[in-house]
C-alpha cells in the first residue's frame, strides 16, 4: 500500500531542540533522545468513512513530532497502518450494500488526499492489515507456543496474565479496563475466556465474512491489536521512540499491543513513550462515526476552505487537550492565516531570528503549538505596527512556519 506525496520541508538556520513530551505510561514529561534515526508508529484509520477533525487533530500532532525531529537534523522512520478489514468496515459495507474492499480503497484514497492537502508528512511504510496477514500468523502461532494464547470455539485469544507488565501503559484499574473493553471492540462478557480482558488474536472464519489461510490457526482474520504489533515489529523493532494515536487508543489498543510485543520478544518496553492526542467534540459530544457528528476535512475542502486554515485551527489547540470544533474556531483560523500572509508579503520586516527560536522552544516543550502561534502573532503585529528593515525576515518566517508548523503562507 502506498502513502501520499511528501511536501518539501524547508531547511532553517541553526538546529532544533530535543523533544520533551508527555508519556501516558509514566504520566509525566520525558525527554526523547533518539539516535540518528527517530522511530515512530502511529495507528491509522479504519477506512469506512472520510477523515474527520478528530483524525486530523491526531495526525497533526504526530506530524509536529516529525517536524521537531527533522529540525534536529535526524532522519525519521515513520510507520502507519490501515485497518482495512475489521467489523466496523464490514458493517458499513453491508449497510450501504457495497463491496468492503471497494469501500476501504475509496476511503483510504480520500484519506490520502486529505493528508496531502493538510501537508502531513507521509509515513515511510504505510501498511494495510490485509497485506500484513502473512506476518501476523507466525506471531499468533508463537504466542500459542509460549502458552500466552488459547483457543475458544475456534477463536484464539491472548492471555493478558502472560505479560507481567500488563496495565503499565494506561495505568487503569481492572474495572475501568473492563468498561472500556466493552466500549472499544472487546468482548469481556464472552463465556469461557480465562480473563474478561483477554483480547482476540485470530477470529475464526464466519459465514459471509472475509477470511484468510491462517496455517495452524485455521481460516480467519487477525484481531485488531496484533495487526499493529506485527507491522511495528517488522519495520521498527522493539523499543522504538514513540507509539502514537488518539487518547481513546491508550486502552485497549496500545495496552494490548504492548503486551503482545513484550511477550513475543521478552523485551520491555515496546515503545519509549506512549503519546496520545485529545478528542475533538462537536455540539458537546466527541466526534465519532457511531454518533455521526462529524466535520470532514474533504467537505471543508469542497466548500473552498483553505487547508492551511484548517491546519491553523488544529494548531490553535494543544494536542493533548479535548476541544470543540465550532464555526468560530474556523473563522479565527481563516483570519489568522490572512494576517500572517499579509505580513510576509511585505519586502522587509522586523528580524525573525528570535521568532524561529521561540517556535522551536514552544514545540520542544510538549508540542505547545498554541504558544508557537502566539509567537508568530506577535511578529505579525510588530510587522503591521512598526515594520522593519530586514529584507530576509518575511522569507525566514515563511520557511519557519512551513518547516515547523506545516502551514504554507
Amino acid at each position: 500500500m502506498h502513502a501520499w506525496p511528501a511536501s518539501e520541508v524547508p531547511a532553517l538556520p541553526g538546529q532544533g531542540r530535543d523533544l520533551r513530551i508527555h508519556d501516558t505510561a509514566t504520566g509525566g514529561l520525558v525527554t526523547l533522545d533518539p539516535g540518528p534515526v527517530a522511530r515512530i508508529y502511529v495507528c491509522g484509520i479504519t477506512p469506512y468513512d472520510a477523515t474527520h477533525m478528530g483524525h486530523a487533530a491526531t495526525y497533526n500532532a504526530f506530524d509536529l513530532v516529525q517536524r521537531v525531529w527533522l529540525d534536529t537534523k535526524r532522519q525519521v522512520h515513520y510507520v502507519q497502518n490501515v485497518t482495512d478489514v475489521d467489523d466496523p468496515l464490514l458493517e458499513r459495507a453491508d449497510r450501504d450494500g457495497v463491496d468492503w474492499v471497494a469501500l476501504a480503497e475509496k476511503e483510504t484514497a480520500l484519506f490520502r488526499e486529505d493528508m496531502t492537502a493538510l501537508r502531513m508528512l507521509p509515513p515511510k511504510h504505510y501498511i494495510g492489515a490485509v497485506e500484513a496477514i502473512p506476518g501476523i500468523v507466525p506471531l499468533v502461532e508463537r504466542l500459542r507456543e509460549l502458552g500466552a494464547a488459547y483457543e475458544l470455539d475456534g477463536d484464539i485469544y491472548f492471555s493478558v496474565e502472560s505479560d507481567p507488565h500488563f496495565g503499565q501503559v494506561s495505568n487503569l484499574d481492572a474495572a475501568a479496563m473492563r468498561l472500556l473493553s466493552a466500549e472499544r471492540g472487546g468482548d469481556p462478557d464472552r463465556p469461557g475466556k480465562k480473563n474478561p480482558l483477554d483480547p482476540m488474536l485470530w477470529l475464526a472464519a464466519r459465514d459471509g465474512e472475509p477470511s484468510w489461510d491462517g496455517g495452524t490457526l485455521g481460516r480467519g482474520r487477525p484481531g485488531w491489536h496484533i495487526e499493529c504489533v506485527a507491522i511495528a515489529l517488522d519495520h521498527l523493532g522493539m523499543g522504538f521512540d514513540v507509539q502514537g494515536g488518539g487518547s481513546d487508543l491508550a486502552f485497549p489498543h496500545h495496552e494490548m499491543g504492548a503486551s503482545h510485543a513484550q511477550v513475543l520478544t521478552g523485551e520491555f518496553p515496546m515503545a519509549q513513550a506512549y503519546v496520545h492526542a485529545g478528542m475533538v467534540a462537536l455540539h458537546g459530544e466527541k466526534m465519532s462515526k457511531s454518533k455521526g457528528n462529524l466535520v470532514f476535512v474533504s467537505r471543508l475542502r469542497r466548500d473552498g476552505v483553505d487547508p492551511a486554515a484548517v491546519r491553523l485551527a488544529l494548531l490553535a489547540h494543544h494536542y493533548r487537550s479535548d476541544w470543540e470544533w465550532t464555526d468560530q474556531v474556523l473563522r479565527d483560523a481563516v483570519d489568522r492565516l490572512g494576517r500572517w500572509r499579509a505580513a510576509v508579503s511585505r519586502p522587509d520586516g522586523p528580524s525573525a531570528d528570535a521568532l524561529v527560536e521561540e517556535i522551536r522552544e514552544a514545540l520542544a516543550a510538549d508540542l505547545d503549538a498554541p504558544a508557537a502561534l502566539a509567537a508568530v502573532d506577535r511578529w505579525t503585529e510588530l510587522q503591521q505596527q512598526e515594520g522593519g528593515t530586514d529584507t530576509g525576515a518575511p522569507g525566514l518566517v515563511t520557511r519557519a512556519v512551513d518547516a515547523l508548523l506545516g502551514v504554507a503562507l
